[in-house]
């Protein structure tokens, strides 16, 4: 990528009003990675970060007219799914993105099967389930599930250690059927003490440990995780240097959280911690000038 290029992304999923999930996660970490975002709302939350309170779905004819609009007059670089709710709105996006990843229109694709909020909330109906293991996952550049989700997807109980997840991370990897480089990220963190996370190609399996943060602003981790990969793996020669670059970014938003003072529940991580810098009043004077006098 030259100096000048600036990739656009482009995240296909929820609504969280409360900025800490989902699509407006999704643009912050776009837009922190150097990256233009743009954004199809495949369904709308009513939620903060204590519990989901709602869902509404979207037509899906007009989320894939949405898709269909954008891939119409801007060159995609990458895409990431995340919530998508329900079955039809699953069918109506790889219906979307399946003949662009095959022809190449949309190089990468990062699939985030989300299942259930923070809160524990479910965000993915169950009949929905079978139509994203059939329909999206093949279609997949990297598949990042949490635990949990893995569970849910190999139709068996959580790994609760490394060998357990070795062996979820290879059945995950065989589901994900499309041609081309395909990874899965099997994401450790619900294991007991510190976490593990697994990158597997089908040849090569990268173990990628961490230390556990005493936090408890984790809202929306998971979008942003997969989101930086999005973001990242146009900017970097291969996937590995792209997660792990995704994974550095999500571990010091986390570190950097509780410079936010955002809701009473889970909290979410500080997307822009590399960009705002409240010490250095100078650096921001001398870029954007001396803050207006206003008089209401």
């Amino acid at each position: 990528m030259s100096a000048h290029h600036i990739p656009n992304v482009l995240t296909i999923a929820g609504l969280d009003p409360s900025g800490g999930a989902g699509i407006l996660a999704d643009l912050k970490a776009f837009s922190a990675l150097r990256t233009y975002g743009m954004a199809v709302v495949a369904a709308l939350t009513a939620q903060n970060t204590r519990a989901v309170t709602g869902i509404a779905a979207v037509d899906p004819d007009f989320v894939r007219l949405q898709i269909d609009t954008v891939f119409a007059d801007v060159r995609v670089a990458a895409a990431k799914t995340g919530m998508l709710a329900s079955a039809p709105v699953v069918r109506a996006v790889a219906d979307a993105l399946a003949p662009r990843r095959a022809d190449g229109t949309l190089p990468v694709l990062v699939v985030d099967p989300v299942m259930v909020a923070k809160s524990g909330d479910a965000l993915l109906a169950p009949e929905a389930m079978a139509t994203l293991i059939e329909r999206m996952l093949p279609l997949a550049t990297v598949l990042t599930p949490n635990l949990p989700e893995s569970a849910v997807l190999l139709g068996r109980p959580a790994a609760t250690d490394r060998a357990g997840m070795i062996r979820a991370v290879e059945d995950l990897r065989r589901l994900l059927t499309g041609a081309g480089e395909r990874w899965v990220l099997l994401k450790g963190g619900h294991l007991e003490g510190d976490p593990l996370d697994l990158l597997y190609d089908g040849e090569h399996l990268v173990e990628m440990p961490g230390h556990r943060i005493a936090t408890v602003n984790t809202h929306g981790t998971g979008c942003t995780l997969a989101a930086a990969i999005t973001a990242l793996i146009p900017q970097r020669r291969d996937v590995a240097t792209a997660v792990r670059a995704a994974r550095t970014y999500l571990v010091d938003a986390i570190r950097h959280s509780g410079e936010l003072e955002v809701g009473t529940g889970h909290g979410p991580v500080h997307h822009f911690h590399a960009l705002w810098d409240d010490e250095d009043e100078g650096a921001e004077t001398a870029r954007f000038g001396p803050a207006p006098n206003i008089e209401s």
